[in-house]
C-alpha cells in the first residue's frame, strides 16, 4: 500500500462491501494505492475470483474516485493470495468470537449467541405446514430491513428448507476454510440447508445431526452486525425446537397461525411447547386472513377469528393480519418477495406495520437460571 496519500487510502477503505457488511479496508481488500499526476491506480483483492460483489465494490472505488478529483482513475481486481485469504479468515472469526471483557475464556458459543448481544433473534413458528410461515419469515425480514436494520434469516426447516428459492437468492454461500458466508439479498443475509444439497433430494436425518447442523449454522458462519436475525423453524414441535431452547435460550418465538379454528388449535400447542422450553412467545401473526374482490368486499375464505383467540388464548397481542394476495403467493415461487415488488400493496403495508411493532416491542428479558434467587 502506497502510505503517501493515507487520506485518500482511508476514505476509499470506508467503503462497505454488501457481501461481509464491513469496510474494504478492514478486509484487506486495498492491496495498492498509487496517485499519480491527479488520477489514481487501485488494486482490489477480493478472497475469491468469482466474489459476488466485486463488481459492485469496484463500482463504488471508481465512482469515489471521481468525485474526489481523480478522473481517469484505473480500478483493478484481484484475487487473494491464501496468506491474504488466512488474514481475513482471521479478522472474520474475531469479528465473529465475543471478546468483551469480563466473559470467561471457556464461554465458546458465538457472539450472536451471548446474552448481552445486541442481536434480536426471532423464531418465526407453527404448529402445522402450510400456513405460510415461510412467506411470512422473508417478508418479515425485507420489511425490516427497509427500516435501516441489518437483518439475516437462518432456515432451520432442514427437511422442507424453501427459503432461498422464496428470497431469490442467485448465488450459494461463500466457504472460505471452516468459515461460511451466508448469501446476501435483497438487502438480507441468508443461510440454509438449500445451499448444501438438490433441491430434490430429500434429507434423511435423526436428531443429533439436526442439532449439529444447527449448531454449525451459528458456529461456523459469519454472519456480520446482524439486529435480527429471523430462523424459519420447522412446523411442530420437535428435534429443531429442542436444538434452539438449548443453543439460542434468548430467541422470541412468533406463532403464525390462519384465522381457521383447526390450524389455531395446532399454533396453540406449538406456543405452548415453547413456554415449556423456557421460550418467549412474543406474539401470533394471523395469515391468510381474508381476500379483497375487485368490488372492495372482503372475503374470509378460511374463517375469521382464529387468531385473535390464539392471542387471548396465549396472553400476547395479535400483531398482524396479512391479507391473501395473490401476488404474495407468486412472489415465492419466482423468487421476487411482495413487498420488494410492490411495497404499497396491502399485504406489504401489513408487513411493514408487523416490523414497526417488532422494532417498538424492544427485547424480551431473558431469566438466567444462575442468577435465580434460592
Amino acid at each position: 500500500m502506497d502510505t503517501n496519500d493515507v487520506p485518500l487510502s482511508t476514505t476509499l477503505g470506508a467503503i462497505i462491501d454488501p457481501e461481509l457488511t464491513l469496510p474494504i479496508g478492514d478486509l484487506g481488500y486495498l492491496r495498492a494505492l498509487s496517485v499519480k499526476k491527479g488520477s489514481a491506480e487501485v488494486t482490489l483483492a477480493f478472497p475469491i475470483g468469482a466474489w459476488p460483489t466485486a463488481d459492485t465494490v469496484t463500482g463504488e472505488v471508481r465512482t469515489l474516485l471521481t468525485q474526489l478529483g481523480y478522473p481517469g482513475s484505473i480500478v483493478l481486481q484481484a484475487t487473494m493470495t491464501d496468506d491474504e485469504r488466512l488474514a481475513l479468515r482471521h479478522a472474520l472469526r474475531a469479528q465473529m468470537e465475543d471478546e468483551h471483557e469480563g466473559h470467561h475464556h471457556n464461554d465458546a458459543s458465538p457472539k450472536i449467541l451471548k446474552a448481552d448481544s445486541p442481536t434480536r433473534i426471532l423464531g418465526i413458528s407453527s404448529g402445522k405446514g402450510g400456513v405460510g410461515k415461510s412467506s411470512v419469515t422473508v417478508n418479515l425480514a425485507i420489511a425490516l430491513s427497509k427500516l435501516g436494520k441489518n437483518v439475516a434469516i437462518l432456515d432451520a426447516d432442514v427437511y422442507g428448507f424453501s427459503i432461498p428459492k422464496m428470497l431469490g437468492c442467485d448465488h450459494d454461500p461463500v466457504v472460505l476454510a471452516d468459515m461460511v458466508i451466508p448469501t446476501s439479498t435483497h438487502g438480507v443475509r441468508c443461510l440454509s440447508m438449500g445451499f448444501f444439497v438438490p433441491e430434490d433430494q430429500p434429507v434423511i436425518w435423526r436428531g443429533p445431526m439436526l442439532h449439529k447442523t444447527i449448531e454449525q449454522f451459528f458456529g461456523d458462519a459469519f454472519w456480520g452486525p446482524v439486529d435480527f436475525l429471523l430462523i424459519d423453524m420447522p412446523p411442530g414441535t420437535g428435534d429443531v425446537a429442542l436444538t434452539l431452547s438449548q443453543i439460542v435460550p434468548k430467541v422470541e418465538i412468533y406463532v403464525v397461525t390462519t384465522p381457521q379454528a383447526a390450524a389455531q388449535r395446532v399454533a396453540q400447542r406449538s406456543a405452548y411447547a415453547a413456554r415449556k422450553l423456557k421460550l418467549s412467545v412474543r406474539g401470533v401473526i394471523e395469515n391468510m386472513s381474508f381476500f379483497t374482490g375487485d368490488d372492495g368486499t372482503r372475503y374470509e375464505l378460511f374463517g375469521a377469528g382464529g387468531g385473535q383467540t390464539l392471542a387471548e388464548d396465549l396472553g400476547i397481542p395479535l400483531l398482524a393480519q396479512i391479507p391473501l394476495v395473490p401476488a404474495l403467493r407468486s412472489g415465492g415461487d419466482e423468487g421476487m418477495p411482495i413487498t420488494v415488488v410492490d411495497s404499497t400493496c396491502d399485504a406489504s403495508v401489513a408487513f411493514n406495520q408487523l416490523a414497526t411493532k417488532i422494532v417498538a416491542q424492544g427485547p424480551a428479558r431473558v431469566y438466567r437460571q444462575e442468577l435465580k434467587l434460592s
